[in-house]
């Protein structure tokens, strides 16, 4: 809003506290254009019809997922697939049939799924619960929209999951890491800002092929 100071006008935000809290992970990063060239230079895209379609269907189910979260107030970034498509090739990977997003245990919100089942998702999975190793699972247009909850350590953090057939819990360590913004298909969505390191936690020291 605006306010005179000392004769001038003055902008200043209408949330002051919040716009506070949000100053420490204001840092925006961009994909990596060069290495997504050079990697595209050496595995061709998916230029499929098929491929086609799942990016399209991915990009309005991120979309559709941003727009849901940002509305009942909770933090999210993305993760596993979603993030290294962005870090790799900025752009979703085609193979992936499914979208990635990660939220601190923290900023669970019990309104998450009744706010996904109006935006007319269905809800697959819930595994494990709040206190331990929760993952929400939600189906729209033939793509799959993973959430995975973080729980931090005094050195680490981790998050659980669960073989939809088995029952069998695993669980994945990931060293601590704080949150960027980014643009990502027209979508200001967060990232972790260590995502090199955050990457090979998850895939190993060759995500890069």
């Amino acid at each position: 809003r605006s306010s005179d100071l000392d004769g001038l006008q003055v902008q200043i935000p209408k949330n002051v506290s919040r716009f506070l809290e949000e100053r420490s992970t204001s840092r925006i990063i961009e994909c990596r254009y060069r290495e997504a060239r050079a990697f595209f230079q050496l595995y061709p895209d998916d230029v499929s019809q098929d491929g086609v379609e799942f990016r399209k269907k991915a990009k309005a189910l991120l979309q559709l997922a941003t727009v849901t979260l940002n509305a009942i107030g909770v933090r999210f970034w993305m993760s596993s697939g979603t993030c290294l498509g962005w870090y790799r090739q900025c752009n979703i990977i085609p193979y992936s049939k499914d979208v990635d997003l990660g939220v601190f245990i923290q900023d669970y919100k019990s309104d998450i799924i009744p706010a996904f089942e109006k935006a007319g998702l269905s809800l697959k999975h819930k595994f494990g619960k709040v206190e331990d190793s929760l993952e929400l699972s939600f189906y729209g247009e033939d793509v799959k929209l993973d959430i995975f909850f973080f729980y931090e350590e005094d050195d680490h953090m981790w998050n659980g999951g669960t073989q939809a057939k088995s029952g069998k819990k695993f669980k994945y360590l990931f060293p601590k890491f704080t949150l960027c913004w980014t643009e990502f298909l027209e979508l200001k969505v967060r990232v972790p800002c260590e995502t090199l390191d955050y990457i090979e936690a998850n895939y190993g020291k060759n995500w890069d092929v």
